[in-house]
């Protein structure tokens, strides 16, 4: 008989075989930046705005997709699309597309950043409490020393995002049985839970306050 893993070993594990069935998934689906462009009007209604907000499930800015890791933006619509995650918006938009629209769409959104970082610091240090907290969470092993530099394709680039969007997608992983909020993924829901929701915030302030990759590309009111 084969010994049982601890729980919390278990869902890590299960957790870092979806993502790699689902990095190669991706891959065999080639995405056209051109043809994204031209299925992005709905992304854009929320996603090309500055400063847009929601106000679901609180107010909070929009997140900055533009220069997001591609991997990340097709492993977030299927999450949608599958329920995994559950935003009203995101998953009705989600559910309509198929596979070669997701990695248009992440071609297209994926060209659109900032100059990538040289350096594999970030651009300032957070304090030691901060700093504590990011170890705790083991942070940099996923997202990368200077948070915009993923160790797999599947992971977002975090780095300068916006704080109120990084606090609300970080108690979202904390959250369980609610039908329209929340997110499933185990690797995320174990790190979250360990922290108070002061810590997240803690958490979110500090990586809205480095430089990274991503930005809003302001959209014309008509295309």
């Amino acid at each position: 008989m084969k010994p049982m893993l601890p729980s919390s070993i278990s869902a890590l594990v299960a957790g870092a075989m979806f993502v790699l069935s689902s990095a190669t998934a991706q891959a065999e689906t080639v995405g056209n930046g051109k043809v994204g462009e031209t299925k992005a009007a709905m992304c854009i209604g929320c996603h090309g705005i500055v400063g847009f907000h929601s106000s679901f499930p609180e107010v909070h800015k929009v997140p900055k997709i533009h220069g997001q890791s591609a991997g990340y933006i097709v492993s977030a619509l299927n999450a949608y699309q599958k329920g995994e995650r559950k935003h009203p918006s995101m998953r009705g938009i989600a559910a309509g597309l198929t596979a070669q629209d997701m990695a248009d769409l992440a071609a297209f959104f994926s060209g659109q950043g900032l100059t990538a970082l040289k350096a594999d610091e970030p651009t300032k240090k957070p304090t030691a409490e901060v700093a504590a907290l990011i170890e705790k969470g083991g942070c940099t092993s996923c997202h990368g020393t200077n948070f915009s530099k993923p160790i797999d394709p599947a992971y977002p680039k975090i780095g300068g995002q916006y704080a109120d969007f990084l606090y609300v997608a970080l108690k979202a992983y904390t959250v369980e049985g609610h039908t329209l909020v929340g997110r499933g993924n185990p690797i995320m829901a174990g790190m979250a839970k360990q922290f108070k929701p002061a810590e997240l915030k803690q958490i979110a302030n500090y990586l809205a306050s480095i430089d990274g990759e991503l930005r809003t590309v302001q959209q014309a009111r008509f295309r």
